[in-house]
């Protein structure tokens, strides 16, 4: 059964276009409720519309099997029609399990205060679907695990770095119950999207009222300059801001920066544009995501 893409909503999503959204990834894992909740705080702090997105996997949507070679005869037709109406109705339950997930989400995010609320249902994965709606996009939010990890609390989602890597705006991963942020940390080395990290913190009405951690790991005079630097900006912005160079492990120093301040979310920069040195290496964002028990707003 073919499962198409289709949007359920009050307001148009056409009618809403010329305003960047925050798209709300919804899958049934534990960590739903709490997507939910962040994201109704990004909508009601930002005044942006919210759109409520829940993706069937092709590979979920079983196809009929040809099973000629292994039925009897006599009782081929009728088997296999059997097998096709029960598969066919697998992929109804699909898609109405999806439809109550977002209507539970809906009437989660209402209550918290969201007035622009819309959802979608689509028959595709997640990265195709982030990507084609990219350009609606002011702000990208899921859960550090899916739906197929609902009963681990290690490891990251399957499809998470590869929505990381594809699109180019701000994605916040929830990892937790939420928690309204007062003091953020910005991890920042001078990396493109590191500056981009700074821009959004400097520009957006998000952080006006937060204390602001800027952070850097590295050589101390490196540091120095690089923290001046992203310093002024921010204290043009007009945000409280305390700088701090770390030492050691950067992954280390970051997670028990964190800890000691009492940081409620982290932003910085995700993965390098060199996936052999991530692979060499060790990717810093893949390490960040797994060890931190706060969420961390990412940008490329």
């Amino acid at each position: 059964m073919a499962v198409s893409n289709s949007d359920n909503n009050n307001n148009s999503f056409s009618n809403s276009a010329t305003q960047p959204l925050i798209l709300s990834c919804i899958d049934g894992s534990h960590y739903t409720g709490a997507v939910c909740d962040y994201s109704a705080w990004l909508a009601d702090s930002l005044g942006a519309p919210l759109k409520l997105l829940h993706n069937i996997e092709r590979s979920e949507v079983p196809a009929v099997t040809d099973f000629t070679g292994s039925i009897g005869l006599g009782s081929q037709e009728e088997l296999l029609e059997e097998l096709t109406a029960l598969e066919q109705q697998r992929a109804q339950l699909l898609v109405k399990q999806g439809k109550l997930m977002l209507q539970a989400a809906r009437t989660r995010v209402e209550a918290a205060g969201v007035g622009q609320v819309m959802s979608c249902q689509r028959h595709d994965s997640l990265p195709e679907s982030v990507v084609e709606l990219e350009d609606s996009i002011r702000v990208l939010v899921l859960g550090i695990r899916g739906e197929e990890h609902a009963d681990s609390d290690q490891g990251l989602g399957a499809q998470l770095e590869t929505v990381v890597r594809a699109l180019h705006k701000p994605i916040l991963v929830v990892n937790r119950e939420f928690q309204p942020p007062k003091r953020i940390m910005l991890a920042y080395d001078g990396s493109e999207a590191a500056r981009k990290a700074l821009s959004l913190v400097a520009e957006s009405p998000l952080f006006r009222q937060m204390s602001c951690h800027l952070v850097n790991v590295g050589p101390a005079d490196v540091a120095e300059k690089l923290l001046a630097q992203a310093s002024a900006e921010l204290d043009t912005a007009g945000l409280a801001v305390t700088a701090s160079h770390l030492e050691g492990n950067p992954v280390e120093a970051l997670i028990a920066y964190q800890s000691e301040h009492q940081i409620d979310l982290t932003v910085m920069g995700a993965f390098s544009h060199n996936r052999l040195r991530d692979l060499l290496m060790g990717s810093i964002t893949a390490k960040m995501l797994l060890k931190t028990r706060q969420p961390l707003l990412l940008l490329r």
